[in-house]
């Protein structure tokens, strides 16, 4: 192992060096990825030499989502506290399903979910678990949502046609869910947002009503902290009035910016959380964590277990269910995916993940003001948020977003809210500076001077 630990190292110090020199890479064009790097498994292996040569030249051919010009997804920049902790998390290889097999990385995933509880003002009675991403923390809350309003049909399955509700800014998950747990798509209500994109209670409320008349059992209703596109807030303390009301269970999506329950500043986006059944955040987004890192925690630790628990003489053989994480998760054999986050935490404490959050929110910033004090561009969205949408002039923004990716220049992606469609800049990396962000306008706007007749041409076709 040690011989790979070598060679681990090279071809890491190899990456650090050309992310600090190029920033993004020039991608491989899809259809001649086969023609340039030999990825097809063959009888026999490669030398040490080939072997090294092709695994850096995978490496360093593959999208970069820690450099300075990564402003693409929900995730980015790279925490080296929280990489250390995946590393060797790696190197344990431990499931998570038994005390047996994990010993005190069993107590690293509780105290993390501890803490998330007190922090948003559960009682301690509490309880959850890390998944494997937001999806699949929504997939939780949905289920438990389903056997609290249908105890039997875990065991006899769905026996009427329940409903979900979500806004229409929501995640896609949650329709994907609904197919996944036997409700249906068609069950899934996507409510109408307001004109800055959070959900509107009142079309909530309707929504539940006219569904009720109908015969319909409406039994979810989940909002949203941090929508993927403008990312904005759900309004969750009139969310939690209408769930209160029809006795429905409130979930809370924060994958992608539910990590303001660690900011004073910013923790008042998500007043209310507390009423909510259940939450979810994802380390892996505003914490700069590995990916995956996905925390659900609920009031409810019955349901948790009822929904989640099955016996297994054969796995559970010593020790309490509160030590056995088997019994209170989706999956069985279970990657370590608390260790990262935990080691982040407790180098820099509550405090410095406070001060991640912020620095998030003053990058956002940053980016407004000059989008505000240069007439080329217009704004979509506004503070506070961390999605930041404009365009530029007048060239679409999926043109734009794809030839800067085409030529390696910057990772940006584009999005659309209503009628409109933007570049949606995400300023999720707490490793960037105020620098960063100005870099990033200058570098567009340098590759549209120097190609505005090419991108023209695009518009034309």
């Amino acid at each position: 192992m040690q011989q790979e630990l070598d060679l681990f190292r090279r071809i890491a110090d190899r990456l650090l060096t050309e992310e600090a020199r190029e920033g993004a890479v020039k991608p491989i064009p899809a259809a001649e990825l086969w023609d340039s790097l030999n990825l097809s498994l063959e009888a026999d292996g490669l030398s040490e030499s080939d072997f090294e040569n092709l695994l850096t030249q995978v490496v360093l051919s593959t999208p970069r989502t820690a450099t300075h010009k990564f402003f693409n997804q929900l995730f980015g920049g790279r925490t080296p506290k929280a990489t250390l902790g995946d590393l060797l998390a790696v190197m344990l290889n431990n499931s998570m399903y038994t005390y047996k097999v994990a010993g005190p990385q069993v107590g690293v995933e509780k105290a993390i979910i501890k803490e998330i509880v007190k922090i948003i003002g559960y009682p301690s009675t509490a309880d959850g678990t890390i998944a494997s991403g937001g999806s699949m923390s929504n997939l939780i809350a949905m289920l438990m949502a389903r056997d609290k309003k249908d105890p039997r049909a875990r065991f006899e399955g769905s026996r009427k046609p329940l409903v979900a509700y979500t806004s229409a800014a929501s995640h896609y998950s949650i329709a994907k869910n609904a197919a996944f747990l036997g409700i249906g798509r068609d069950y899934v209500r996507n409510i109408a947002t307001d004109a800055t994109g959070k959900m509107d209670p009142e079309a909530l409320a309707s929504q539940i009503e006219a569904d009720k008349a109908a015969g319909l059992e409406p039994f979810f209703i989940n909002g949203t902290a941090g929508t993927t596109v403008l990312g904005v807030f759900d309004p969750i303390e009139p969310l939690a009035d209408v769930a209160q009301a029809h006795g429905l269970w409130l979930h809370i999506d924060g994958a992608y910016c539910g990590s303001v329950i660690f900011s004073k500043k910013y923790k008042h986006l998500v007043d209310g959380v507390h009423r909510a059944d259940s939450f979810n955040l994802n380390a892996h987004k505003m914490m700069g964590t590995p990916l995956t890192c996905s925390i659900i925690v609920t009031q409810h630790k019955k349901h948790l277990a009822d929904s989640l628990s099955n016996e297994a003489e054969y796995l559970y053989q010593t020790d309490g269910d509160d030590f056995n994480l088997g019994k209170t998760s989706l999956q069985c054999g279970r990657r370590n995916d608390a260790l990262k986050f935990w080691s982040l935490w407790k180098a820099i404490g509550t405090k410095g993940l406070e001060s991640m959050v912020d620095q998030q929110f003053a990058l956002a910033e940053t980016a407004v003001n000059y989008l505000r004090s240069n007439p080329d561009y217009t704004l979509y969205s506004d503070l506070p948020s961390i999605s930041i949408c404009f365009n530029y002039k007048d060239i679409p923004a999926k043109t734009l977003c794809t030839a800067l990716y085409e030529q390696g220049e910057l990772m940006v992606g584009f999005g659309s809210f209503e009628a409109d469609t933007f570049v949606r800049m995400v300023t999720i990396n707490a490793g960037n500076d105020h620098e960063h962000i100005h870099a990033f306008f200058k570098t567009l706007e340098d590759f549209v001077a120097k190609h505005q007749d090419r991108l023209k041409e695009s518009v034309s076709v």
